[in-house]
């Protein structure tokens, strides 16, 4: 790996990590001469590494605006939790691993992050399938989500108790419940969608 793609997967994967936690919110503006700087390169790492990130639908292209965290309407926010859901589902459908992958979150606390823990679960179950297209598939999709659910946190304030039985199901390898919370678990979040992206809408003008 040259020097310029070494410093790219470095840029990348750092910005990937800022995106799930919460260091860029939907409808910010993602700088690369800001990057540039910060992690003391040129330019060009920086261009590759976003443009990966674009390729997997976690930057969007504003043309001369450049390169935004995605602000989803609602119809696309809907769109977006129903793909997650029916990926999920279509996980749970399959022949899953055995305990090993549950064991990476089996101390999980529910006390935690939500944000980190609704994550972590559902890349654990992606983990879980032996079909690679799929883990791709949920992983992006999670990726996407990763900077809503960290932007919503003040109007969903019940994600902890949602998470739990989701947790437990998972551990205890209960499947069929496990469906059936995650299809509540999204059908809410389809319902309040109009008022999640009212919200981030809100707050994309502290970016303006």
């Amino acid at each position: 790996m040259s020097p310029a793609q070494s410093k790219s997967m470095l840029v990348y994967r750092q910005v990937k990590c800022g995106l799930r936690s919460g260091l860029y919110s939907p409808g910010q503006r993602i700088d690369p001469a800001t990057l540039a700087s910060q992690f003391d390169t040129s330019p060009t790492p920086v261009r590759m590494a976003l443009y990966r990130l674009l390729g997997e639908g976690l930057l969007a292209d504003h043309a001369r605006d450049g390169l935004h965290v995605p602000m989803l309407n609602e119809f696309a926010l809907s769109d977006l939790y129903d793909w997650m859901e029916r990926l999920l589902l279509m996980a749970c459908d399959m022949d899953l691993a055995p305990v090993d992958h549950r064991r990476r979150i089996s101390e999980m606390s529910v006390n935690g992050d939500p944000v980190k823990r609704t994550w972590q679960l559902f890349d654990a179950i992606a983990r879980a399938t032996a079909h690679h297209s799929l883990q791709r598939a949920i992983r992006q999709t999670n990726d996407q989500l990763a900077p809503i659910r960290r932007a919503k946190q003040d109007l969903l304030t019940q994600a902890r108790e949602e998470l739990a039985p989701l947790l437990a199901y998972w551990q205890t390898s209960d499947i069929p419940a496990l469906k059936s919370a995650l299809r509540s678990y999204h059908e809410y979040r389809k319902q309040v969608a109009p008022r999640i992206a009212n919200l981030l809408s809100q707050r994309m003008d502290d970016f303006h």
